[in-house]
């Protein structure tokens, strides 16, 4: 919420060209903007008052918005039939796997959310997965490309059945660019554990290599991971769900872990 209140006040104030990295990647940076103005401005005699007033006010709502967590993550509800809510269990269990290895200090229930809802920006990482069919309409493109330019995390696990679609929908999202798959040596792959064969594979789907394939905003930074003939959501499920073998549920959770990680360093 505070992050909305802010770039409401910048897009009203019309101060988008203070704007720089600092504000860009992750939106709880914050204070690291307002210091960056500072250094940028202090030497000037006609600093606009109402800058600082916009940076105050969101600065000192920080306090009353004191949570138990650092962070929620949300899984994304979509239009076009296909199944949003599939391995129902799969992000919980994810989530304590997270708590329990690592220092990340995130919620242990995720939400859900709505492109078109002003909560989308109050989560820095979304999940989306299903079979089939996924539409987004032309708020939704919007607001989900705006989401990613200011520093937001978007992981699609296809569950298999969703390549056509996605490919589709994310194409509106960035028309100028196409999904890349990423190299072994990414980032991603090592952020907590080390994968050096890239993406495991968790689900037979149809026999082919899993890939990880991304796409990136206008400063180079990984923003999307599409995982693809993996389907890592069903090794995260519980163990009695799939019936998969003990080393193969821990290689989902621990590449969902180093996701999830990744996301929280900002690429």
């Amino acid at each position: 919420m505070i992050y909305l209140l802010f770039t409401q006040m910048i897009s009203f104030f019309d101060i988008d060209p203070l704007l720089d990295n600092s504000l860009h990647y992750p939106y709880w940076n914050t204070i690291n903007f307002y210091q960056s103005s500072y250094n940028r401005d202090h030497h000037s005699t006609t600093v606009p008052l109402i800058r600082l007033l916009c940076l105050c006010i969101a600065l000192m709502a920080m306090p009353c918005m004191a949570q138990e967590y650092a962070f929620s993550i949300a899984r994304v509800k979509y239009s076009g039939g296909g199944d949003w809510y599939s391995d129902e269990q799969s992000l919980p269990e994810l989530l304590e796997h997270v708590q329990i290895q690592t220092l990340v200090d995130v919620a242990p229930t995720p939400e859900i959310v709505e492109l078109t809802t002003d909560r989308l920006f109050t989560f820095p990482y979304l999940y989306l997965t299903g079979h089939g069919n996924v539409v987004f309409s032309s708020d939704e493109t919007t607001r989900l490309r705006q989401y990613l330019e200011q520093g937001g995390f978007l992981h699609i696990d296809d569950n298999y059945g969703l390549n056509e679609a996605i490919r589709r929908e994310m194409a509106k999202v960035f028309p100028n660019q196409e999904f890349v798959e990423l190299p072994f040596d990414h980032p991603v792959f090592h952020s907590h554990y080390s994968f050096p064969n890239g993406l495991p594979k968790i689900h037979e789907h149809d026999g082919q290599p899993p890939q990880g394939f991304g796409l990136f905003d206008s400063y180079g930074r990984l923003c999307v991971f599409y995982s693809y003939e993996s389907d890592l959501g069903d090794g995260w499920e519980p163990e009695a769900v799939h019936d998969l073998p003990p080393e193969v549920r821990t290689r989902a959770l621990q590449m969902g872990t180093n996701i999830l990680v990744y996301a929280m360093m900002g690429g």
